[in-house]
């Protein structure tokens, strides 16, 4: 577990690490750069860089934390990589079974393997699952998400480096833009922004602007319409699942 500068969650918890591309969002990976990195600070996890791992030890860290957390599942990595056997993925979700008093944000470009894995998964309250998509080539990810039996359903539309006119927000309950920061970060139209707000407050979907992001995400900041928009689905830490 890490605490996290992601401003949408407190913790990352990374039971996976590793990943490969697979759409243009991916095309400057900050968890492959970061990999690079924790591999050369010799860290045991990352000591085959971005290669596609599972670590059966980093299942037992959840039930060490004493407060409640908001935790985005695998911010090193895909849970749904077509290289993590369903049996490690079951086990993912039998600790955020298990752990009902915090809530899991689980994030996903394989939408697809999602879908055809969702049944033989248990969907506690405290899962919310969400599909990347970041331009209309890759829309129909969130038709998959649309279709499983996660409770709480989000979009992660970051890097947002394309308009999204007439989204299907039907059964999604939080949507959160971002734009692409770094050395070459692809531009963010505004308007492509506050329609996707627009869309969310007809919708009455909560809306999440993470950042306009830019060579400087610090200087650029988070507010649109000269505010910043925090929403997020309502938080319900039951005691039984």
């Amino acid at each position: 577990m890490a605490q996290s500068s992601i401003e949408w969650t407190e913790m990352t918890w990374n039971p996976t690490t590793g990943c490969t591309k697979v759409s243009q969002g991916c095309k400057f990976c900050y968890a492959e750069i970061m990999s690079k990195r924790l591999q050369a600070m010799g860290v045991e996890k990352y000591k085959d860089n971005f290669e596609v791992r599972t670590h059966e030890s980093a299942l037992k860290t959840p039930y060490t934390w004493k407060k409640s957390k908001v935790v985005f599942v695998n911010s090193m990595s895909d849970l749904f990589h077509e290289q993590i056997p369903l049996e490690f993925i079951k086990k993912v979700f039998k600790v955020m079974n298990e752990n009902p008093q915090h809530v899991f944000q689980v994030l996903t470009k394989r939408a697809e393997r999602l879908l055809e894995l969702h049944k033989e998964l248990k969907w506690s309250h405290n899962i919310w699952m969400g599909v990347s998509v970041e331009e209309q080539k890759v829309e129909n990810r969130i038709d998959y998400l649309r279709k499983t039996n996660a409770r709480v359903k989000f979009l992660s539309l970051e890097p947002l480096i394309g308009a999204l006119p007439n989204l299907n927000l039907e059964n999604i309950d939080w949507v959160i833009v971002g734009g692409e920061s770094g050395h070459t970060p692809r531009p963010m139209d505004a308007d492509w922004v506050i329609d996707l707000q627009e869309q969310c407050e007809k919708a009455d979907v909560a809306f999440f602007f993470k950042q306009w992001g830019g060579k400087n995400k610090k200087k650029n900041g988070r507010e649109l319409n000269g505010r910043t928009y925090d929403e997020m689905p309502e938080i319900e830490l039951q005691h039984s699942v």
